[in-house]
């Protein structure tokens, strides 16, 4: 049995990933941390295994130290803070996902092969309008992935409107054709395999931090 804190908790994915821990048979939610509780990760850090953080990117940083320091492994999908900083990080296995969505690994991976073959690309990330960073943690390592094939500089375009959830499209131009390769969320339910099988591997990575789902795939 796993012991899981989540950070976050109150937010729309600590939530959900709330619940998607307490009706995995394996894992067990110790403790729910969010300043609307009144309860921080300081009071819950020694009952835990491993650390889910979905909070905001001036926090993030922090808590994934305070679960280093107690030697509890982190699973984060906040987005937007300096990932240099988590190699200076010791003590505990860090695993940093931008997107937990199974399909969203798989159009990171397309994307990449894509690269090798067309010469230009564009990306459009749409995001529902209370997403706080731009562009995206997916987009950029999207982009990042793409760049390392490519060697071009790849354009993001963001959009961020009520009523979409999370949603993107790499477009791949050359001569006298495109190719589009499309994710889209539709419900944060798809996050959640993701959010356990990092909660399940994250004790076992061979290397640390670890940036990316497919990491643990």
């Amino acid at each position: 049995m796993i012991s899981v804190v989540v950070t976050g908790s109150e937010g729309r994915m600590g939530s959900q990933a709330c619940d998607a821990i307490e009706n995995a048979d394996d894992l067990q939610l110790v403790g729910r941390a969010d300043p609307a509780l009144g309860v921080s990760l300081e009071d819950l850090i020694d009952q835990a295994d491993v650390m889910v953080d979905f909070t905001v990117p001036e926090a993030a940083l922090g808590n994934i130290r305070t679960a280093a320091a107690a030697g509890v492994h982190s699973v984060v999908g906040t987005t937007g803070f300096d990932l240099d900083a988590l190699d200076e990080i010791t003590g505990a296995n860090i695993l940093v996902a931008p997107n937990f969505a199974l399909g969203a690994v798989l159009m990171m991976r397309f994307a990449a092969e894509a690269a090798a073959v067309f010469g230009s690309a564009e990306i459009i990330e749409l995001h529902h309008d209370r997403k706080l960073d731009i562009p995206s943690g997916t987009a950029a390592l999207t982009a990042e992935r793409i760049e390392a094939v490519s060697g071009t500089n790849v354009p993001i375009h963001s959009v961020r409107l009520p009523g979409l959830v999370a949603h993107q499209e790499v477009i791949f131009g050359s001569l006298g054709e495109t190719l589009t390769i499309r994710h889209d969320s539709i419900d944060r339910s798809c996050f959640m395999p993701g959010v356990l099988l990092a909660v399940r591997r994250v004790g076992g990575l061979d290397q640390s931090p670890a940036i990316g789902l497919e990491t643990v795939l």
